[in-house]
């Protein structure tokens, strides 16, 4: 076997110039280019698709809205004589359910931003919710409204409301335990486990089913009955 090749260098070591070996530097295996780290970055982004994306989020909030509201005004009458047999610990059920697909879209789309199955759930979960909070003229008095537009049976818009907004209050006490875990746990300690990605989906979730159950079995639904 041939003596491989060594690469020489002449430097000053402690004062004394000496020859010593270097590392050589492997064949470059991506061809020369003009273009910068900015260029290359820049072209990964893809902001058209992130502003059409933004669009279809704003369009997923308004158009269900307003259509689930245009319903409730031309509607309300039809849907209080046949839709009075379900139950409103159902209808809250459903409608925390669709915040909570809207929510979990939106929080796997941040983790992983690449994959635009979040974004599409995110989007269908929004839509869907919207939907549900227009029929149900979800607003900040929303139990004067419903009484309103549905008299006696404003029940199950009430509750339809509730679902809506007990997901809501348990993403923003979610959001403010886990920056609290970031800031006060050291990154040496182990609890520091508590703020990977799988810990914090399940800490959202039990969150969210506290706030469903409290809706649930709280007495909110009597009292808005």
């Amino acid at each position: 076997m041939g003596q491989k090749e060594r690469n020489k260098a002449t430097e000053v070591v402690d004062g004394v110039v000496e020859t010593v070996d270097v590392s050589k530097h492997p064949t470059a295996s991506i061809e020369p280019s003009d273009l910068s780290l900015a260029d290359i970055e820049r072209r990964k982004s893809h902001p058209v698709r992130w502003i059409l994306f933004m669009a279809l989020v704003l369009l997923a909030m308004i158009a269900p809205y307003w259509w689930g509201r245009d319903i409730a005004v031309r509607d309300a009458s039809w849907m209080v004589a046949n839709l009075n047999f379900l139950d409103p610990k159902g209808v809250a059920l459903i409608s925390w359910t669709v915040t909570i697909v809207a929510l979990t879209g939106l929080g796997l789309m941040v983790a992983d931003a690449k994959k635009w199955l979040w974004g599409t759930i995110f989007v269908i979960g929004l839509a869907a919710e919207q939907f549900v909070a227009g029929m149900c003229l979800l607003s900040f008095n929303f139990w004067n409204a419903t009484y309103v537009m549905y008299g006696e049976a404003a029940g199950l818009a009430n509750a339809a409301n509730l679902g809506i907004i007990a997901a809501g209050f348990g993403v923003a006490v979610y959001a403010v335990l886990w920056v609290g875990l970031l800031v006060c746990i050291k990154k040496e300690s182990k609890l520091n486990v508590l703020t990977r990605s799988w810990a914090s989906f399940l800490l959202f979730f039990a969150i969210e089913l506290v706030a469903l159950a409290v809706v649930l079995f709280g007495g909110l639904l009597m009292s808005m009955a």
